[in-house]
């Protein structure tokens, strides 16, 4: 479920600090590859991992299932046979309208009108090549095929993915799920080609989000990764790409999720006034300064923070956002990041861009890092609460997906404890 926090005493020093306490293992035993999705359908806590859809580079996933415990731990050990798979909406042909391309959920907000819980939200990521969402000349949707499209993560002959972030709703707790349409998305013409595009992942797009809700607005905090222009060879800036990349914000209102599409803004560095499909502004203080190492998405060096997650915390009363720091190709980094915002609301929009400079969280050389996520314990204290990665207390779980020839997992050795 998505929390919107209420006002509470502001102190005069903002500092929060954190320490990470070994714990028993925790290893998750279904596919992983996103933020964790999840939520309470009354005494059930339900989670939503894995991969759905249709993807020419990796092939069509039926990986995007359910699991079910009394705890967040229970659900988290939950064996493979006990994950379900939920009834999605079918990929449409490339030239109709309808969903394209491969989905994660990332995200769910649970609608607090349904007294049963059972309607819910699904903010997912989408990935789609040339060939899946082909561009349309009239509309200027889609992507154009071309001999300069950049890399993708299988080899030299495979495409770059773009990403994009949508809708799902469901009326029955998760079971099955209907496609409402793209919160937000770049356009082709912000794509970033060869010869400047060697990253080997995305040609550009918006991806890897986490949402949670404030007032009568649910806020978006995202992967940017386009150009923020029009995407020209012989004018391309890499100064400018790394400008205008990082982490972002846009926001749509609640009342709009069932009908998504042209609805959210952008945040374009004073309020949320870009359009769903146009160039906004990463959150300043998020991004790492080129003097520091920073650099854009489209270099195989890297440079930036991306994916984040956010969770309201009780215990020192501000927003926690975990992320991970992208510094070679194909997103390979092996340290954890963490930043805090002392707003308890975001109704004054300037609000949402007040994160404290990341602090290293957690680093494992060798490996890369992926999707790091705080989860509930399996206390009285945070079944109680219904507890989920969006709302949390002093102690929580830290999970993070790693990777390295022979170890891919997504787990938990150690818990956090936060001091005010």
């Amino acid at each position: 479920m998505l929390y919107a926090c209420s006002a509470t005493e502001k102190t005069q020093t903002f500092n929060p600090k954190f320490k990470l306490l070994s714990a028993d293992k925790i290893k998750f035993n279904s596919f992983v590859d996103c933020n964790m999705a999840e939520v309470w359908v009354g005494d059930t806590f339900r989670i939503f991992p894995g991969k759905y859809g249709e993807d020419p580079l990796w092939g069509y996933a039926k990986d995007l299932k359910y699991a079910d415990g009394k705890s967040a731990e229970e659900t988290f050990k939950s064996k493979a046979d006990n994950f379900h798979s939920p009834i999605m909406p079918t990929n449409v042909l490339p030239t109709e309208d309808g969903l394209h391309g491969a989905v994660w959920f990332e995200t769910v907000y649970q609608d607090s009108k349904d007294k049963s819980g059972r309607t819910l939200y699904a903010v997912y990521h989408n990935e789609n090549y040339p060939q899946t969402f082909p561009y349309d000349f009239l509309n200027k949707t889609g992507y154009k095929d071309s001999p300069k499209w950049p890399q993708g993560l299988t080899g030299e002959k495979s495409p770059a993915a773009v990403c994009r972030i949508g809708i799902m709703k469901s009326v029955n707790g998760g079971k099955s799920w209907e496609n409402k349409g793209i919160f937000i998305e770049d356009l082709n013409a912000r794509m970033i080609m060869k010869p400047h595009n060697t990253s080997n992942t995305f040609a550009g797009g918006v991806g890897d989000p986490s949402a949670v809700a404030s007032g009568d607005y649910l806020y978006l905090f995202y992967g940017e990764y386009g150009y923020p222009d029009v995407y020209e060879e012989t004018t391309y800036d890499a100064k400018k790409e790394w400008a205008g990349q990082c982490i972002s914000v846009a926001r749509i209102a609640l009342k709009d999720l069932d009908n998504p599409v042209g609805k959210a803004k952008r945040w374009d560095g004073s309020d949320f006034n870009a359009p769903y499909n146009g160039i906004g502004k990463p959150i300043a203080s998020l991004q790492i300064p080129r003097e520091n190492g920073g650099g854009a998405a489209s270099s195989p060096t890297g440079g930036f923070h991306w994916g984040p997650s956010v969770s309201w915390n009780t215990y020192l009363n501000c927003w926690v956002m975990m992320m991970g720091k992208v510094v070679g190709k194909s997103w390979n980094g092996s340290q954890v990041y963490i930043s805090f915002n002392k707003n308890p609301n975001f109704d004054e929009a300037i609000n949402s861009q007040d994160w404290t400079k990341p602090q290293l969280f957690f680093e494992k050389p060798g490996y890369i890092l992926w999707y790091p996520s705080l989860q509930p314990l399996n206390t009285d204290e945070d079944i109680k609460a219904k507890n989920t990665c969006l709302k949390l207390g002093k102690k929580a779980r830290f999970f993070v997906k790693r990777i390295k020839p022979g170890d891919d997992e997504y787990a938990s050795e150690h818990i956090v404890e936060f001091e005010k």
